[in-house]
């Protein structure tokens, strides 16, 4: 989620509700045009109606399940992912979501009534889920599938029009956005728009009701500055340092199995894997072992020739990773092919705050050690740094994983365990500070794409009633007002 946007340049798409670069109109932004087309379609309320929603929801379900294979052939020709881990991650992940919002979507669309005072108990109020209107949803590279669909679901769902532009990295899964998944939606309230960094600068100036972008803080911080021209509300899922901390009582094995999955998990190019262990020197010595051992089991003697570890997604990528193996010593792994793309599961131990490798997300299949001498010492490390997306511990004591909840920001959490947290559609997922804003998964992705709409509908008679409130004001008037619009403190008495 954290790599730096780059993105090929424009593909002729071929069909209503999609853009090119060279596109033209009066405005003389290449994509006015069909910002404006899409802008129509929302305005004349025909994403609206929960009918069409759901029938949108499906055609997208069917696209997943019909070109499921499509999806594995795509990622596995981008950056040779699994297939158990392109069907898990791209696919049932994506299902997951869908059927979450078909089987309650008729729910979370109704108005929600809410309390009157006494002035008003004869009118109703409550509230209107609204779209917001024209969207923009920008995908990152890492799960060029599932990052892309799982806020576009909560779009469509809340009943909004979207332009939806994919990273251009991974061009395979790129090319079957945009070939194909287009073709299941309907193309006058749904675009898939490629561009490179000028073309997705030109798109950023044009005027959207929400931007959803995951990716970089630094292009995060490219997009809000955009968004803030025209004071568009905006989601950043971005990323950071997620640390993981591993107290000395801890089954060692039943850990190192937990945190290797989940830091080579896709090639450790994962926005809430384990960034960094903090353990105490002993607790090192026994975890080192353990680890290279849940290496050897899941990937075999050489990772290198295991199908069930994949490759950097780019060659700009594979560079900054493996700069990052300076920082540190080798303990495990190592090894990098520029050709293949390939960085082997490394563990650096002797690692410094102060080293590259702690300066920035790491982003690929690379776990830091760095030694602290009690659960005090890995808070205050924490808190001393940006919050981040996730925090770990590991800890068969109970009050161990609490102290570090009660007393840490972030993102999420999970004890004894990585990643987990993210697959409950029942659970928020989003950032805090630098690590992004906004939330999504099940209903907070709906929530996330609607305007939630204040309204009260009175009666127009009773003006006697309102009397009240009009000039000439009075001391009367006054104590009549205040009792009919008043909210007590529940537990308070008046002496009398």
């Amino acid at each position: 989620m954290q790599q730096p946007l780059e993105l090929p340049v424009q593909q002729p798409l071929g069909d209503a509700g999609t853009a090119t670069e060279g596109d033209s109109s009066t405005s003389g932004n290449p994509y006015a045009g069909l910002v404006s087309h899409l802008r129509a379609a929302w305005l004349s309320g025909k994403t609206r109606p929960l009918e069409y929603r759901v029938a949108q929801l499906e055609a997208l379900g069917h696209f997943l399940e019909e070109r499921k294979q499509d999806i594995l052939e795509a990622t596995a020709l981008d950056m040779r992912k699994p297939p158990f881990e392109a069907e898990f991650s791209e696919v049932l992940l994506c299902k997951n979501e869908l059927n979450e919002a078909l089987n309650n979507l008729s729910q979370w669309v109704k108005d929600e009534n809410v309390d009157r005072n006494l002035a008003t108990q004869l009118d109703s109020a409550f509230i209107r889920k609204d779209p917001y209107g024209l969207v923009l949803i920008i995908g990152p590279c890492n799960y060029p599938i599932y990052l892309l669909l799982m806020p576009l679901i909560g779009a469509i769902a809340a009943g909004n029009c979207v332009i939806m532009k994919p990273s251009g990295v991974t061009r395979n899964s790129e090319q079957l956005v945009v070939e194909v998944l287009s073709t299941y939606l309907d193309k006058d309230c749904f675009a898939v728009v490629t561009a490179d960094v000028e073309g997705t600068t030109r798109l950023l100036e044009n005027k959207f009701d929400y931007i959803f972008f995951t990716g970089s803080t630094s292009v995060g911080r490219i997009v809000m500055t955009a968004a803030a021209k025209h004071l568009t509300p905006v989601t950043l899922e971005l990323g950071g340092k997620n640390p993981c901390y591993v107290s000395d009582t801890c089954d060692v094995r039943n850990v190192a199995r937990r945190v290797a999955w989940g830091r080579f998990y896709n090639t450790g190019q994962t926005c809430v894997a384990p960034d960094y262990v903090l353990c105490s020197a002993e607790m090192q010595e026994k975890l080192v072992p353990a680890l290279r051992e849940a290496i050897t089991e899941f990937y075999g003697p050489e990772p290198r020739d295991s199908p069930d570890f994949g490759r950097i997604v780019g060659d700009k990528q594979f560079q900054r990773v493996r700069a990052l193996l300076g920082s540190g010593r080798v303990a495990i792994g190592g090894q990098t092919d520029e050709k293949e793309r390939y960085v082997a599961p490394t563990v650096l131990v002797d690692v410094q705050p102060s080293d590259p490798a702690m300066q920035e997300e790491i982003f690929g299949p690379i776990l830091l050690i760095i030694n602290v001498a009690s659960v005090e010492e890995a808070i205050d490390f924490i808190n001393s740094r940006e919050r981040p997306l996730a925090i770990y511990v590991f800890s068969p004591n109970n009050k161990v994983v609490n102290q570090v909840l009660e007393r840490t920001s972030s993102g999420g959490f999970c004890g004894n365990d990585t990643l987990m947290h993210v697959t409950l559609t029942s659970l928020p997922f989003g950032g805090i500070g630098s690590s992004g804003m906004g939330m999504y998964h099940g209903r907070f992705t709906f929530e996330t794409f609607t305007h939630r709409r204040g309204c009260l509908q009175r009666s127009a008679g009773l003006e006697s009633i309102n009397a009240l409130r009009y000039p000439p004001y009075s001391t009367q008037k006054m104590g009549l007002v205040r009792a009919a619009t008043s909210i007590k403190r529940q537990g308070d008495c008046t002496l009398l």
